[in-house]
C-alpha cells in the first residue's frame, strides 16, 4: 500500500503481531509502521511492547527510521527489521527478536460488505494475514534474560488508511482453556462525521472447531459496548445468535502510546496483550457455549481523551 502512495497523499500503514505464553501471563506486541504526511517522504517505525504481569508495567520501546520498503516476498522492511510470511525479525533500542510463525488459519478480511475496502469510508481498512498463528524464536530485552517463544499462540494483523477512526476497540483472543484451537478477533470503530461521532460498527470472527463464525458488519444490529482503559463489555447480535465478550486488563499492565494521523491529529492508545477474556456464545437455537482465557486476550482502545490514567511512552508519532 505505502509503496504505491502518491507524493501528495497522506497515509499510515501498520503490520503487527502479538504472541502470548501458554503458561504464564507474558506476551509481546510488535508493530512495523509507515507514516507519511501529504507531500512528504514516508518514515518507518518499530514499536515493541513486552508484557509480564509479575513485573507490572510493560517494556515500551520505539525507533523511527527513513525509507521503509516493501521487499520482494515480504510485507515490510524498516532498517534491518523485516516482517513477511512466516518470519519476523528486527532490533529496536537495544531489543532484538528473531521469530518464526506458522499461520494456523486463512486470512481474515474484517469489513463487511466487501465493497467497504474500495469505499472512502471507513478511512481505516484492516485484515489479518494470520488471525491465529504459532510463534517460535527468541526475544531479547535490555537487562533481562532472553525470552524463548516455544509454540506461543498469537496473530498477525495489517491495517492502513488516511486516518484512524475517531474511537476504536480491537480485541483478539487465543489460548482458551480446553479449546487451544479457538480464536476470536473483533474490531469496532466510531467515525467523526459533520462534527459528530457515528454509532459503533463492529466486524470480526470467532474460530471454533474448524468453523469460522462471522461477527457484526455494516448491516448488522449495532453492538452494545461499554469500554474503559481497564477493559470492556461488548455484545454482538446476529442471525446465528448473540456473542458477549468481557475483557479485563490486569492492573498496571497496560501500555500507552501516541498514534498520529497524517493530517496532524492524534489519539492516545492503550493496549494490553495479556488481558483476561471471557466469551459467551448463545446460539439462535438456545445452545450456549462459554470460553475463557486467563491471559490470552489482547485489548486496544484508541481515544481522544487524555485523562485515562495510563502512562504514555515518551515517544511521539509521525
Amino acid at each position: 500500500m505505502f509503496a504505491a502512495a502518491k507524493p501528495g497523499a497522506g497515509i499510515y500503514e501498520s503490520f503487527y503481531l502479538r504472541a502470548v505464553s501458554r503458561r504464564q501471563p507474558v506476551g509481546v506486541w510488535i508493530r512495523y509502521t509507515v507514516h507519511k504526511r501529504p507531500g512528504e517522504s514516508p518514515t518507518g517505525s518499530l514499536w515493541l511492547t513486552a508484557f509480564d504481569a509479575e513485573r507490572g508495567a510493560p517494556v515500551m520501546l520505539k525507533v523511527t527510521l527513513p525509507g521503509p520498503l516493501a521487499p520482494p516476498g515480504g510485507w515490510i522492511a524498516i532498517g534491518d527489521a523485516v516482517l513477511g510470511p512466516g518470519e519476523a525479525s528486527g532490533s529496536c533500542a537495544g531489543a532484538r527478536w528473531t521469530l518464526r510463525f506458522e499461520a494456523l488459519e486463512p486470512p481474515l478480511r474484517h469489513l463487511r460488505p466487501g465493497w467497504l475496502y474500495r469505499a472512502p469510508l471507513p478511512r481505516t481498512k484492516l485484515t489479518s494475514p494470520a488471525p491465529l498463528a504459532r510463534f517460535d524464536g527468541v526475544l531479547e530485552l535490555p537487562g533481562r534474560d532472553p525470552i524463548e517463544l516455544d509454540g506461543w499462540p498469537g496473530m498477525v494483523g495489517h491495517n492502513w488508511g488516511a486516518e484512524h477512526a475517531e474511537r476504536w476497540i480491537w480485541i483478539h483472543g487465543c489460548n482458551f482453556e480446553d479449546r487451544p484451537d479457538a480464536w476470536l478477533e473483533v474490531a469496532a470503530g466510531r467515525l467523526a462525521l459533520a462534527g459528530r461521532s457515528t454509532p459503533w460498527v463492529a466486524n470480526g470472527a470467532l474460530g471454533l472447531d474448524g468453523a469460522r463464525h462471522r461477527l457484526g458488519g455494516l448491516l448488522a444490529r449495532r453492538p452494545r459496548i461499554r469500554e474503559t482503559p481497564a477493559g470492556c463489555e461488548l455484545e454482538l447480535t446476529g442471525r446465528e445468535g448473540s456473542l458477549t465478550l468481557q475483557v479485563e486488563v490486569p492492573p498496571g499492565t497496560a501500555a500507552g502510546w501516541h498514534y498520529a494521523d497524517p493530517d496532524g491529529g492524534e489519539h492516545d492508545v492503550v493496549n494490553c496483550s495479556i488481558a483476561a477474556l471471557g466469551v459467551r456464545l448463545r446460539a439462535a437455537g438456545g445452545e450456549q457455549l462459554e470460553l475463557h482465557s486467563g491471559h490470552g486476550g489482547a485489548y486496544e482502545l484508541g481515544m481522544r481523551e487524555r485523562d485515562h490514567g495510563v502512562a504514555l511512552a515518551p515517544f511521539g508519532d509521525g
